[in-house]
């Protein structure tokens, strides 16, 4: 028997061998779509008068520029800087309300310095924007990471505590009617350090109407729903394990679907059961689409291009970039586009690993994105991390076309005082560990040379020098303006300039949960 399981496993792997080998040719629609990375960038921006262009590659900040101090100057294309309020860094991410920004806080860092929580910057004049109030409660200084949100609908900010990749316990709820000054609706039970509720948390976001917070933990795949019809009494109405590895979310707009992010890719969730309040909901997986082309899936933004939805799906890591997945049929999730810069593709994986050792743990990959309304999108704006804030022109699935992106200037060395940067905290670590998938499948596949990638930056392999930023937040539409965070420069106001965005009459900035 031993020898034939040697016999059957040798032939097993050789026909799995000949499979993938010939997977042009003979594997289904379904393998190839799996196994497929993309190879094809959009089109570069056409940068008009005052732009400040990159150097080298779509979303480069080139090993010469981060060495000379030129990245200390930033790169812009089409757009300008209006204002904005470093404090002592923007942590991961951030949410916009009216005329204000709330900056998320990151554990421990923030709790060092005059400035403690949750930072809240009145914007009204978006060139001297200014902290109204600090929110201190144990959610907002425990590290509210991918957790802080605002319904719209409701007027409600939201965050749960997440001291280091995974928390839970506390949960905030406040009114933010009056956006600069919110108003705690929970001084009991979430908020109140005796009263924590049962919940884990790595990211958190809401049902459309704002009566359901999601909190969706990483580690263990736990997702659970926290009612809010009372938001001064938050409690569970339900939690359970929905996969091996949870991270965002997109909700649908009727919140009877939730479009979760897996390791690499979607499942979707039928919660339609939570969002009607049944006595006993059961939330079964209706679908789900996975590839190789990206890891750690971020969230995803729905939206319908003439009536037919679709989700924009960012992955984190493993220069993936953005997906446009068509998802009018659950059981047959089909990817309609790839948004990715030339920085992402595995031809440029040399240049990808040259530039960005000694940067820490992330290079260039996607994060959270924004579009500017949710029924027939005309374009999204992305944090792509080392690459800045990437804005697209979306109008047509099929022609996605890069507009206008701002990298704010590198802040090379300034580690110490920024305490609320995740960038800065994280770069104890000198590498850029999350593109290692992508780099040693593009080695494998023989588009990448290692060696090729050695230089005087391959020894920072502990603390890194701040030569770029990161920039996670979803950059939020105002008008012709993005508001965002870096976890360097801290909030920003960024405008849109040569008349490369023609803001809708029904602009509505979606970020999908």
């Amino acid at each position: 028997m031993h020898i034939l399981s040697r016999v059957a496993a040798a032939t097993t792997a050789f026909v799995l061998v000949a499979v993938v080998a010939n997977i042009g040719t003979t594997a289904s629609a379904d393998i190839q779509q799996f196994l497929d990375v993309g190879t094809v960038s959009v089109p570069r921006a056409d940068c008009g008068p005052g732009s400040n262009p990159e150097t080298g590659l779509q979303g480069d900040v080139p090993a010469e520029d981060r060495n000379s101090g030129r990245s200390a100057q930033g790169y812009s294309c089409n757009t300008s800087l209006v204002g904005g309020y470093r404090g002592q860094g923007g942590a991961i991410t951030s949410t916009t309300f009216d005329h204000c920004s709330y900056t998320g806080s990151f554990f421990p860092g923030n709790l060092i310095g005059e400035n403690r929580g949750v930072q809240v910057i009145d914007a009204s004049d978006p060139a001297n924007p200014v902290v109204s109030t600090s929110l201190t409660e144990p959610a907002m200084i425990g590290g509210t990471w991918e957790t802080l949100k605002v319904n719209h609908e409701r007027k409600l900010l939201v965050a749960t505590a997440v001291p280091f990749v995974s928390g839970g316990g506390y949960i905030s709820v406040y009114d933010i009617g009056d956006c600069a000054h919110p108003r705690l609706l929970n001084p009991g039970p979430g908020s109140n350090p005796s009263q924590p509720l049962p919940f884990l948390a790595h990211e958190g976001g809401f049902s459309p109407d704002g009566n359901t917070y999601w909190a969706a933990s990483n580690g263990g795949g736990m997702l659970t729903a926290i009612d809010l019809a009372d938001p001064s009494n938050p409690r569970v109405i339900w939690q359970g394990l929905t996969g091996i590895e949870n991270h965002g979310f997109g909700v649908s707009p009727d919140g009877n679907s939730m479009y979760m992010s897996a390791a690499a890719g979607i499942t979707v969730l039928d919660v339609s059961s939570v969002q009607r309040r049944d006595p006993y909901p059961q939330v079964p997986h209706v679908g789900r689409i996975f590839w190789t082309d990206g890891i750690f899936t971020q969230h995803s933004v729905p939206v319908t291009y003439d009536g037919v939805p679709h989700l924009f799906t960012v992955d984190e890591a493993g220069s993936g970039g953005v997906k446009l997945l068509d998802v009018s049929d659950v059981n047959d999730i089909a990817i309609d586009a790839k948004i990715k810069l030339e920085i992402n593709l595995p031809q440029n994986a040399e240049a990808n690993l040259r530039s960005s050792q000694g940067g820490s743990v992330f290079a260039y990959e996607s994060h959270y994105c924004a579009a500017d309304r949710p029924a027939n999108p005309t374009a999204l704006a992305c944090g792509w991390i080392s690459s800045g804030i990437r804005v697209f022109d979306v109008r047509d699935p099929a022609a996605i076309k890069e507009i206008a992106y701002y990298n704010p200037p590198a802040l090379t060395g300034q580690n110490v005082t920024l305490t609320n940067s995740a960038h800065a905290l994280a770069s104890i670590i000198g590498i850029p560990a999350l593109s290692f998938l992508s780099q040693g499948r593009a080695a494998l596949e023989g588009r990448s040379n290692p060696a090729n990638t050695i230089t005087q930056r391959s020894g920072q392999v502990l603390f890194g020098d701040l030569s770029s930023d990161w920039c996670f937040s979803p950059p939020e539409w105002h008008g012709n303006q993005l508001w965002t965070t870096c976890s360097d420069n801290g909030f920003m106001v960024v405008q849109l300039d040569n008349d490369v965005y023609s803001v809708p009459a029904d602009q509505q900035s979606t970020v999908g949960s």
